[in-house]
């Protein structure tokens, strides 16, 4: 399993690239794979063999029209582990809470 991160665009398409980027979130949310889109990336967990059709495919809905793509791709891979797009996140979160907790007590 692993949690990759992508960033996908058009190259030369303007200041705007949110009709383009839509289509590639469009592709990832129909995957049915667990997955989130930030101002930045959008991140998609699964296997290897799950996800990366599904970022090609992302890609190439940007590309549609033969536009030149721009794509930015980060794995963190952790076999045995699922669930991580949140736990991860979940993690972080905690060790600020505690951090807030004993700021708290001082």
């Amino acid at each position: 399993m692993a949690v990759f991160a992508f960033s996908v665009a058009p190259l030369g398409a303007g200041e705007s690239v949110a009709d383009e980027v839509a289509e590639a979130v469009r592709v990832v949310r129909e995957s049915g794979l667990p997955n989130r889109t930030t101002s930045m990336f959008t991140e998609i967990e699964g296997e290897w063999d799950q996800v990366m059709p599904v970022i090609k495919a992302a890609t190439e809905a940007v590309g549609a029209g033969g536009r030149r793509v721009s794509l930015v791709l980060k794995a963190d891979i952790r076999p045995g582990f699922t669930g991580q797009l949140d736990a991860k996140v979940a993690r972080v979160e905690e060790r600020l809470a505690a951090d807030a907790a004993d700021e708290g007590r001082r």
